[in-house]
């Protein structure tokens, strides 16, 4: 599971270039982390990449 639930942070494509310029495809994933919130009242697993827990845009539940 690679996909933030609250922002939609997920999969990015990219080309990684080595030290002699040879090209090749690779991915970048975000940093999700499935954690307990409160969702709509109830407390919920949902993912959610680290961004969003640092900057409070997710209760935590206890």
């Amino acid at each position: 599971m690679a996909k933030c639930d609250l922002c939609g942070k997920e999969l990015a494509f990219g080309i990684k270039v080595s030290h002699s310029h040879r090209r090749s495809n690779r991915t970048w994933k975000p940093n999700v982390r499935r954690v307990k919130a409160i969702i709509d009242g109830s407390p919920r697993h949902i993912h959610v990449c680290t961004r969003c827990l640092r900057s409070n845009k997710v209760q935590r539940a206890v």
